[in-house]
């Protein structure tokens, strides 16, 4: 008896163990964890936040006028944060952020204002009257871009992924060595760039450029910045050799467009209908494109002829002269002193034209001759004590662009 009872509880409970074991305990429910946004430091569901942009006729008394406080506090407000924002420096365009209280929208907590991608300033009206000026975080990251021509180089590099900001750049660094009116299909081009990021997402534009090449008319030019003084506050471009890019004269007085007639003996004149000489180069480009002094010099006239429309002639040395017809405006006068780069007018269609253009002549000791043909020395190379220096900086990079050009283009034909 005693055994059929031991047997009956033994039972009992590895039956309780079993039922133990097949149920499952209750998922515990996660807690959601909501993420916390913040704006300019601020935690956004803490306010009532309103993002507007400087109109036409907003001032800073204005907008603070608009959120309820009278002539005494705006005062108050401006005396306090003068001296670290210029109110003067507003803006139409630029944004601004109200933080609001949330509870009474009517009570301004701060101010916030955008002078650009990477700054801004912060107005704290919350407890006392504080400005700050600060800068987003910014990441910088580092590309290099290799390609061929396919129409214009601001197209290819498009097509690269790349904005016009570093056409830009590369028609300067290579001014008076590349004329961008001529590079043809097929040319090569490469860079390696380092370009902004705001909060590693915004992109900001290109910081530098650490070397560049351009295979122009055969030929590959590098570019390479350096300063040989370096307490210098500007860089100059050299090449592989040590050769300076610049020289006495741009290539063009127009950064982009295309050549529309060249200096010929001999050519069908559009507008007189006959047959005669044309002694310079057409670049056509829309009207008001700023035509730019070859190289330095001084103004020997500035008028207006039938022929010539608004015209500018530089007097740059004893041995060089150069002239730019067909302004739609002039902006310099005779005896002025310009620099290389300098813009001098604008193009457009006056005197005998048929459409805007900049007729470019050149004269050699009196006498007009093709100026696509002249060629000129360079600046002052690297220096022998600074070879070294140069050569350690510049050789790694060349490689760089080197290989990489020869994996992605060459590799692919």
């Amino acid at each position: 008896m005693r055994y059929l009872a031991f047997i009956l509880l033994l039972t009992t409970f590895i039956a309780c163990k079993k039922e133990e074991k097949d149920v499952k305990p209750e998922p515990v429910a996660k807690k959601e964890v909501k993420k916390i946004r913040k704006e300019f430091g601020f935690v956004v569901d803490s306010f009532q936040v309103v993002h507007d942009t400087i109109k036409s006729g907003d001032t800073f008394g204005g907008l603070m006028a608009k959120q309820n406080f009278d002539a005494a506090a705006i005062h108050n407000i401006t005396e306090k944060i003068r001296d670290t924002f210029n109110l003067r420096d507003i803006r139409i365009g630029k944004p601004y952020t109200l933080f609001k209280d949330k509870n009474a929208p009517h009570d301004l907590k701060a101010f916030v204002y955008q002078p650009d991608k990477l700054s801004y300033y912060v107005i704290d009206l919350r407890d006392s009257i504080v400005v700050h000026k600060k800068k987003r975080p910014v990441t910088v990251k580092r590309r290099v871009i290799v390609g061929e021509i396919e129409g214009s180089l601001a197209g290819s590099l498009q097509k690269e992924g790349v904005g016009p900001a570093l056409a830009q750049e590369l028609s300067e660094i290579y001014a008076w060595s590349v004329d961008f009116f001529r590079i043809q299909k097929g040319d090569k081009f490469g860079v390696i760039i380092n370009e902004t990021y705001i909060s590693d997402s915004i992109y900001a534009g290109i910081k530098n450029i650490e070397g560049s090449y351009f295979e122009y008319k055969g030929d590959k030019i590098y570019a390479f910045p350096f300063k040989q003084d370096t307490l210098a506050k500007t860089y100059d471009y050299y090449d592989h050799e040590g050769k300076a890019l610049k020289s006495m004269f741009l290539k063009a007085p127009l950064k982009f467009s295309r050549i529309s007639s060249r200096f010929t003996p001999r050519r069908f004149h559009p507008v007189q209908k006959r047959w005669k000489a044309h002694n310079g180069t057409d670049y056509a480009a829309p009207t008001g494109t700023p035509i730019m002094a070859t190289a330095r010099g001084i103004v020997e006239k500035a008028g207006y002829t039938a022929g010539n429309g608004n015209y500018v002639k530089i007097w740059h040395n004893k041995t060089y002269s150069t002239q730019y017809l067909h302004m739609s405006k002039i902006l310099v006068k005779k005896g002025q002193s310009v620099s290389q780069g300098q813009i001098i007018g604008k193009v457009g269609s006056t005197g005998l034209a048929t459409g805007p253009h900049v007729c470019y002549r050149f004269w050699k000791n009196g006498v007009q001759v093709d100026a696509l043909k002249q060629k000129f020395g360079s600046s002052e190379p690297i220096k022998p004590e600074h070879m070294s220096r140069y050569e350690t900086y510049m050789k790694p990079l060349k490689k760089e662009l080197d290989s990489i050009t020869n994996l992605k283009l060459n590799n692919n034909k």
